[in-house]
């Protein structure tokens, strides 16, 4: 157990360690630099300072509360490569909400919002691809990704020239009222109290996937189907509970990115944080610490590309190169996993029962 539990922190580690070695190679023969001196003024970047460091933890939050979800789904043994359409859904609700209802004061407009957004994810993320998984055997990765296209497509149809569309402007929606914002914590910055709904997210994840008897269950399914069935666990029911608790998270990270950020919803509004997500989950082992620790490595590469880029000319796109090369080892570790239970399972069949040959 313990060896299991090092390999699975050790691993994410030697993944990342791997590709900044080999992004380092691509800048040296690309862009004639440094390397060593790059990776400085990029983490420069993005951790060096009180207003870096509170730009890349506004970066971290949607990955943080998005990447939650993710790693729900994955740790049930779901796929939810949706993330980002229900980061739409989440995105849309609360913008309505947020500018529609007036006359309420704060402490009781921004909870309905989330409640609403988290509703909403919830049953774009469940109720047609969990229902669709359980009772036609539909899989996830195709119904979720489709249900993102049809989220983001109606944004489009709401934004131009639509009901949302505010008259007279580009495709963007009227602006939230003051009392759907969140306040910032640093000024200056974008850096708003939705770090403490982070934070608040990462407790209650954490506590309903290892404290929880609802938790245990889900795990269990994730980790063997036929054996939590077998066990007397409802596993349809668990499966549209993971993607439907999935889908609540990101959609409570699209509503924190507009009360906290963004304000009103914008036609393309949103940098792919429910993709960037996957990467964030799969880093973290769907473990809620190491999702937190995974979102400000990632948030910090997007935040420092452009220290980077100001300081040694080298493009900013060099940080997506080692996101790409770091979901690339982990695909390779990951492989590497499954041929080695492979292995392992066929060599268990043929060895002699009782040792009688």
């Amino acid at each position: 157990m313990v060896k299991k539990a090092l390999q699975s922190i050790l691993m994410p580690l030697i993944a990342i360690f791997i590709s900044m070695i080999v992004g380092g190679i691509v800048i040296l023969i690309t862009a004639k630099q440094n390397p060593i001196y790059a990776y400085i003024a990029l983490f420069s970047g993005a951790y060096g300072n009180l207003m870096n460091f509170a730009t890349t933890l506004t970066n971290a939050i949607p990955l943080i509360i998005t990447g939650l979800g993710v790693a729900i789904a994955f740790s049930s043994g779901l796929f939810n490569i949706g993330a980002e359409g229900q980061f739409w859904i989440g995105a849309i609700v609360a913008t309505y909400l947020g500018y529609q209802i007036k006359g309420l004061p704060w402490y009781l407009h921004i909870p309905l919002i989330i409640v609403c957004a988290m509703i909403a994810g919830a049953l774009w993320g469940g109720l047609v691809p969990g229902l669709a998984k359980v009772y036609t055997g539909a899989h996830e990765v195709i119904t979720t990704m489709m249900m993102s296209y049809i989220a983001i497509y109606f944004s489009h149809y709401l934004l131009e020239g639509g009901p949302m569309m505010d008259k007279g402007t580009i495709p963007q929606s009227p602006l939230i009222q003051d009392s759907a914002k969140l306040s910032i914590l640093v000024p200056n910055t974008q850096l708003s109290g939705g770090l403490f709904i982070a934070i608040l997210a990462v407790v209650v994840v954490y506590v309903l996937m290892y404290k929880t008897t609802i938790g245990y269950e889900l795990r269990a399914v994730g980790f063997n189907m036929k054996a939590a069935r077998y066990a007397g666990i409802n596993v349809a029911r668990k499966l549209v509970l993971a993607m439907g608790l999935s889908g609540a998270f990101a959609g409570l990270a699209g509503a924190v990115q507009i009360m906290g950020v963004q304000h009103r919803l914008y036609d393309s509004f949103t940098s792919g944080y429910g993709y960037t997500a996957i990467v964030v989950a799969l880093l973290a082992n769907n473990n809620p610490i190491g999702v937190v620790i995974a979102a400000l490595f990632l948030a910090g590469l997007s935040t420092g590309a452009q220290e980077m880029q100001m300081q040694t000319n080298i493009s900013g796109q060099l940080a997506d190169v080692v996101v790409g090369l770091i979901i690339f080892f982990i695909a390779i570790e990951e492989l590497y996993r499954i041929i080695m239970e492979k292995i392992k399972t066929r060599k268990s069949k043929l060895e002699p029962v009782g040792g009688q040959e």
